[in-house]
């Protein structure tokens, strides 16, 4: 039967309980910290060599799918009855909103460090010590806004000039992609400042800390910005009804992303599962 994963808004106070504690222990058990290094190892980018999955290319959504039911089946070993909340970050906007509360993950880091010194991920309560990441440090970090260089959470504006794309992705399927529902989401723009980038890119770089770079999945919102992104995908496929990943056929030799992207029916490390069968999950959970 097919279990419902809710806006973090409307959680109960038992079930926003349930979640951390389940979170906690996943990290307890030592679980956790593989999320961290597999979403390390697959952060690779458009400059370097070899098959790109996690992001800058088209499996961007299929594969952080698939990496948050992985993080679900865990929570849901230790509490059957937890999954991921999704946050809406053109909804729920301010520093104090959810999920930012003392039950919840906590706040913004301190000035003088960026150190989370609230909520049950703070370093201070022992239970949330940062063991895999690029940088040195074992309390968890965030800069709300990017104070010494102001940039704000998407809004649903810019969020409507992703989902109205009809096409999923377009050549050279990277981060140069100026067509498809793909790049417009996952966020790699051009400019400077907010313009460089949007949507999901937006939201890590405006909690900041730990959600820049590779080593996000150590900030625990990384789940719920990436349900989010998930529920985004299930819209789009809702309003353009037929539409498919992309590309159908692998790039050909000769072509730049030859061997770079997954194409729809290959397999997709680090699970040998296709994009194409990540494309429905109605039998998993739904969206409330």
């Amino acid at each position: 039967m097919a279990y419902t994963r809710k806006d973090v808004s409307k959680l109960t106070g038992a079930e926003r309980r349930r979640f951390v504690a389940a979170m906690l222990e996943v990290k307890r058990r030592g679980e956790y910290d593989e999320f961290v290094r597999m979403h390390i190892e697959y952060y690779v980018a458009d400059g370097d060599g070899g098959l790109r999955t996690a992001h800058m290319a088209p499996s961007f959504l299929p594969w952080h799918r698939r990496f948050l039911l992985d993080l679900e089946r865990a929570l849901r070993r230790v509490d059957s009855g937890v999954s991921v909340p999704y946050w809406d970050w053109t909804r729920h906007r301010t520093t104090t909103s959810v999920p930012w509360t003392n039950d919840l993950l906590g706040g913004n880091g301190r000035r003088s460090d960026r150190q989370v010194m609230t909520g049950p991920f703070a370093y201070a309560h022992g239970k949330w010590t940062i063991r895999e990441g690029v940088t040195d440090g074992e309390f968890l970090r965030r800069e709300f806004g990017r104070p010494l260089d102001r940039i704000e959470l998407p809004t649903k504006k810019e969020l409507e000039s992703a989902l109205k794309d009809p096409v999923y992705d377009t050549a050279p399927w990277n981060s140069t992609s100026t067509g498809g529902f793909r790049n417009k989401l996952e966020g790699w723009g051009h400019g400077s400042g907010s313009a460089a980038w949007r949507n999901h890119n937006r939201v890590h770089r405006w909690v900041g800390g730990h959600m820049l770079g590779g080593a996000s999945v150590n900030d625990p919102v990384f789940w719920l910005h990436h349900a989010f992104v998930d529920l985004l995908w299930d819209r789009w496929q809702q309003r353009h009804r037929g539409a498919r990943y992309l590309p159908a056929r692998p790039p050909a030799p000769g072509d730049s992303q030859h061997r770079r992207v997954v194409a729809r029916h290959e397999k997709m490390p680090p699970w040998g599962e296709t994009p194409g069968a990540q494309e429905h999950h109605s039998r998993i959970y739904r969206y409330a």
